[in-house]
């Protein structure tokens, strides 16, 4: 007779075990990280520089480009800048909870031994030497928990590091801390019951974005001035957007994602990617080009074997850039809006050719992708969370369950779907040839940073994971209650349109980040951060 399987744990006993080793980490630090006030007001960004040493917020502002620098001419050590980001980022976990584990003793092993190789050789070891770098939760580390969001995956152990962790490492990487992470991933929020709600640093009652927002949160606080995001539906844009810093997603398969906890049946419908979140353009570019680099597809066959390019914009013409002012279903709030006239009028004061862009059918693209997210009716994430018992948070609810999209699909519907993905591509770029555009601006949301558990319109960013297309965030301005004023446009666009104008509360969301996206074709990466880094000086 088979032995009877011992039942789970209460969640609640998983939960305060994750907290409690999450809390453990952070007391081990020497010297002890300050304390934050017990009553934190709704923005917190000012805190850091309060409550930390001069020392400290003087490196910890220093944007990754200035630090690479000092690191490679040795005039600041790697345990110095270790130290520092892990003080700043245990503040920022006390500010908005964005942490899952701090990882002093790691990272500080790891930049003595930096140290101790810059003293020998007298030069970086790599092009990161020495940079601490924040990872998110699912992202494998040997030895460590990789749980993506489930008190079911408490006791998944990693057995190696993922693949990008090896890249970064041998250029130079220190990883000090890992961030949090949403239940199923597939938020755009970062709330689970084994460490709760992140906040957006710039108002606690909304929130930080997802399912990067850990990511986004820390750095935004300047607990990390690079980190390691995913985005299948919006997860690096969008907290990038929210939290007011940089963040692109890439094309699928340059950037190696073998290693990583990851939930989501037939992932491979729709391409899940891993990318960079920065307080900086540069960090997005040392990343990507650090790398695509060390060729990842000599050991990740699945990965395109193609190096890293030094793009020119074309000089015998003016650039052309699309403008999306809204997707056919949803306008955008106003401060939405508002950034889109901004970021135009600039374009055009640098010679820039800038035209209308008409959406193309955003509409079905959704249909198509959302039905392809969980081609087994959400059967795994569903016994996931049910096999533990925890309690379904309310946007996982809404992603699986209220989705009529999720449906598990037999071999001729998955067929027919993948049919649809192919067919929607090639139109698109039709439509998209006929523009002529080298890149195309569009908002990453209906609205900025929205409140906790109502961030449910994807249109605006899943719609290029869908085409596969690279987009690339950038913050703009903030939210002004004075200038950011609803205009009557007429009759709603839809349903889900006369739902986020409701959304629209211009006190709630005053001194808030704004931030746009550029979109390019498949395999542009090089070349929308080329863009942004030529028109960037004016934003």
């Amino acid at each position: 007779m088979a032995p009877r399987a011992q039942p789970p744990r209460p969640w609640q006993e998983v939960a305060k075990e994750a907290q409690e080793h999450r809390d453990a980490t952070i007391f081990c630090l020497s010297p002890p990280a300050p304390s934050v006030p017990s009553s934190l007001p709704k923005n917190v960004t000012a805190i850091p520089n309060e409550v930390l040493n001069v020392h400290t917020v003087a490196l910890t502002s220093k944007p990754p480009e200035e630090l690479l620098s000092l690191l490679a001419t040795g005039q600041v050590s790697a345990v110095e800048v270790t130290t520092a980001y892990l003080q700043r980022a245990a503040v920022a976990q006390g500010l908005v909870n964005c942490l899952t584990a701090l990882l002093p003793e790691p990272a500080l092993t790891r930049a003595k031994e930096l140290d101790a190789y810059y003293q020998k050789h007298k030069r970086p070891i790599g092009p990161l030497h020495g940079l601490p770098i924040s990872t998110k939760e699912h992202i494998g580390f040997q030895g460590l928990r990789c749980t993506t969001g489930y008190i079911a995956h408490w006791d998944n152990i990693s057995k190696e590091d993922a693949h990008i962790l090896q890249v970064l490492r041998d250029a130079g990487a220190v990883f000090h801390c890992r961030t949090t992470v949403p239940q199923t991933m597939m938020h755009l929020e970062t709330d689970s019951n084994l460490w709760g709600v992140t906040n957006n640093p710039y108002n606690k009652n909304l929130t930080s974005g997802g399912s990067s927002g850990g990511e986004g949160a820390l750095i935004a606080l300047g607990g990390s001035c690079l980190g390691i995001g995913s985005d299948v539906g919006g997860s690096i844009r969008n907290p990038a957007a929210n939290c007011g810093i940089y963040g692109i997603k890439p094309t699928a398969f340059r950037i190696p994602t073998d290693g990583w906890g990851y939930m989501m049946a037939g992932a491979d419908t729709v391409e899940s990617v891993l990318g960079p979140l920065s307080n900086t353009l540069f960090g997005l570019k040392i990343f990507m080009k650090t790398v695509i680099d060390a060729q990842p597809w000599q050991t990740e066959p699945a990965l395109i074997p193609m190096p890293w390019r030094d793009v020119q914009l074309p000089r015998d013409r003016p650039l052309k850039i699309g403008v999306l002012w809204h997707d056919g279903n949803v306008r955008p709030h106003p401060p939405i809006t508002r950034a889109l006239k901004v970021v135009s009028e600039n374009l055009k004061d640098k010679g820039v050719e800038v035209v209308n862009f008409e959406p193309y059918l955003h509409e079905d693209a959704w249909a198509i992708i959302s039905s392809l997210y969980f081609t087994d009716g959400g059967e795994a994430d569903i016994e996931a969370i049910d096999s533990s018992g925890e309690p379904w948070r309310p946007l996982s609810e809404w992603i699986i369950k209220d989705n009529p999209c999720v449906k598990k699909l037999t071999v001729g519907e998955l067929s027919y779907w993948l049919e649809e993905r192919e067919a929607y591509r090639k139109e698109y770029a039709l439509h998209w040839n006929k523009s002529g555009i080298d890149a195309l601006l569009c908002p990453v949301g209906p609205g900025v940073a929205p409140v906790h558990n109502t961030a449910k319109y994807w249109f605006y960013t899943s719609q290029w994971n869908l085409l596969d297309y690279p987009g690339v965030v950038f913050p703009v301005c903030k939210v002004d209650k004075q200038k950011d004023v609803w205009e009557d446009e007429g009759k709603a666009l839809s349903g889900l349109d006369e739902d986020n104008r409701k959304l629209w509360d211009a006190e709630e969301f005053h001194g808030v980040p704004v931030g746009l996206q550029f979109v390019g074709r498949r395999f542009e990466d090089e070349k929308i951060l080329a863009i942004l880094e030529h028109l960037i000086s004016d934003f």
